[in-house]
């Protein structure tokens, strides 16, 4: 009985935990949708003002190039004789020359008409002679684009036609001078093929002017009206001048702007056969006018995609969370349940617990034992490791030190050379030459200490790094190094040296290292032989320059070949063994490499070198 009432009071317990996970979930999953609807909206709001502006950017230059187009002409028919002659002379002769050229120039430009007015405002020539809407014998004093022209030079005015009651941009400018005008010339432009292009039901497009009129739309019912309510007497005074004839001027069904930043709004739109909607409108300016050009972009189908993708992201999300945690709690209620069976269990685990400590207790002690033996055979380890280390560091810094000895051999020998020969001009009482071999010692002796600068910045860091370096100069500066030691052999030497400004990556010294090795190791090979001939070439390959160092002597044994780069492989009698390896290295840190080829006929190293640009 006691177990049974155990039993049901565990159940309505566990009835109860389920309630407050319930609301928890509840909450969450409504804080996830109000998060993800915040979210979605303002993603989606943030990619259509960055396509929105893209596309009005576009609109933009469209029409600032379809503006571009007859700004000429005003320009070009105020200095037409033509034009001067029928202002200055008044004849029927010259006004129907003008009018028949006026008349060729339209179709050709584009424009809507083409007139020249004279000073007392009325339009003497047109384009649109012919028509019975003509424009000749027109009265234009009242337009602002006649009066400023003729006090500025030039104007410009977008107004609704007073003959034509067709809208469009008068461009215009004065024949003559200020003090002498003839008249004005005059271009009307319209805009049909453009709101033609523009047209999209879905995504208005208009342009205004600086009080906010509307002067080219996709929408036509929207022309002439405000793109925000206007002060009556501002009003008044447009009315007044007529410029939009008797259009009354009424604010756009654009509702609630709500403001993003300076160029950005959301507004609330009623489109000409369709209900009130919500459009991003986007305003850019127009250049080299006082226009701005404003865009509105629906929102309600991205916002609503974007919001619903980021709430299915969000549930799905959340509900295997939701999911996993009501399984931990289920999880957790069946543990509980199970408590009372285990407690009976407790006390025999515990009995085979102590039983079974004395047997972990030995196989402690054993795996003390084990750890001590490990640690000792660790620091064993770690001694020979750092033995090791020590043995391969003094290894690299004997190699080093021999390459050091060898690479300052070859300066010092032409040193004692030179002070050789000193000793001689100085005896026959020869002072010039004499000062020219002590000169070469000192350069000699520079030399050396830039040596070993260079070998000790190479033990320091292991390369130096790469520069434009003129590959003439290193070869005539290898061949000096070399002017005293091998004097008498010298003229096997056949050097076609590369033309000057021939550069390539590495460093002087280094690379003069180099080709001291190839052409020392050519002459050694040489001596004793008859016709004894060493060729030095410069070739311009596709990645590169090669330099080739090849002679005619005897050739490498094939035993020595394989290992030709091992150091301490050498077959001279004094020889270290490290020139080539030296060599090698030097060549790889620049990015190149060497190749050799030997025979019976001589052998020829290829020293292959990265081009520097100019």
């Amino acid at each position: 009985m006691a177990k049974m009432q155990a039993t049901e009071h565990d159940a309505r317990k566990a009835r109860r935990a389920w309630i407050p996970f319930l609301a928890v979930s509840a909450l969450l999953i409504a804080a996830a949708m109000l998060g993800a609807e915040i979210y979605g909206r303002r993603t989606a709001i943030e990619a259509l003002e960055s396509q929105g502006h893209t596309d009005a950017s576009l609109k933009v230059a469209l029409l600032t190039a379809v503006l571009e187009r007859p700004r000429a002409l005003p320009l070009l028919l105020s200095e037409d004789q033509q034009v001067i002659n029928a202002l200055s002379q008044g004849s029927t002769e010259a006004i129907d020359i003008l009018n028949r050229k006026l008349e060729g120039l339209v179709a050709g430009t584009q424009a809507a008409v083409l007139y020249v007015v004279g000073t007392h405002g009325v339009a003497v020539s047109s384009s649109n002679w012919r028509e019975p809407i003509s424009f000749v014998g027109n009265d234009y004093t009242f337009r602002d684009y006649f009066t400023r022209a003729m006090k500025e030079g030039t104007a410009e005015h977008f107004a609704l036609g007073s003959v034509s009651k067709r809208p469009g941009l008068y461009i215009s400018r004065r024949v003559g001078s200020a003090e002498a005008p003839l008249g004005v010339v005059v271009v009307k432009m319209e805009f049909d093929r453009l709101e033609t292009d523009w047209r999209d039901a879905r995504r208005p497009v208009y342009v205004t002017d600086d009080h906010g009129v509307v002067l080219i739309t996709s929408i036509p019912s929207w022309r002439f009206m405000m793109a925000a309510p206007a002060q009556e007497a501002d009003l008044a005074a447009i009315r007044d001048s007529l410029q939009f004839g008797d259009a009354p001027l009424t604010p756009l069904p654009i509702l609630r702007p709500t403001i993003i930043n300076a160029t950005t709004s959301l507004v609330s739109a009623v489109l000409p056969g369709a209900g009130e909607a919500e459009y991003l409108r986007l305003i850019e300016t127009v250049p080299t006018t006082p226009w701005e050009l404003e865009y509105l972009v629906p929102t309600s189908e991205p916002i609503a995609a974007a919001v619903r993708e980021m709430r299915l992201l969000s549930l799905a999300v959340l509900l295997p969370l939701i999911a996993i945690a009501a399984v931990l709690l289920r999880r957790r209620q069946v543990a509980a349940t199970k408590i009372a069976v285990e407690q009976g269990m407790r006390e025999e685990l515990e009995r085979r617990v102590v039983a079974r400590t004395d047997d972990l207790s030995r196989a402690r002690d054993r795996l003390q034992a084990e750890i001590s033996d490990h640690r000792e055979t660790e620091a064993r380890l770690q001694v020979v490791q750092q033995e090791l280390v020590q043995a391969n560091r003094l290894a690299i810094l004997g190699q080093v030190a021999a390459g050091v000895a060898h690479e300052i051999n070859q300066p010092v020998a032409t040193i004692r050379a030179y002070a050789d020969n000193a000793r001689v001009f100085l005896e026959r009482k020869q002072v010039n030459p004499a000062e020219e071999n002590l000169n070469a010692i000192a350069a000699l002796t520079e030399r050396i200490g830039t040596i070993t600068e260079e070998l000790k910045a190479f033990a320091r860091k292991g390369r130096t790094a790469a520069e434009p370096v003129d590959l003439r100069g290193v070869i005539e500066g290898a061949t000096v190094l070399l002017k005293s030691r091998f004097a008498g052999q010298l003229s096997a030497l056949d050097i076609r040296l590369p033309p000057p400004g021939l550069l390539v990556m590495g460093n002087r010294i280094r690379l003069e290292q180099i080709l001291i090795n190839l052409f020392q190791n050519a002459l050694e090979a040489l001596e004793g032989r008859e016709n004894a001939r060493v060729q030095i070439a410069v070739a311009e390959t596709e990645d590169g320059v090669a330099v080739s160092v090849a002679d005619n002597g005897p050739g490498i044994s094939p035993e020595i070949l394989g290992s030709l780069f091992t150091p301490f492989n050498t077959s001279k009698e004094k020889g270290l063994g490290l020139g080539l390896v030296i060599s090698k290295d030097i060549v790889a840190d620049y990015g190149g490499r060497i190749e050799v080829s030997s025979g019976e006929s001589g052998s020829c190293f290829t020293v292959h070198l990265l081009k520097a640009k100019a």
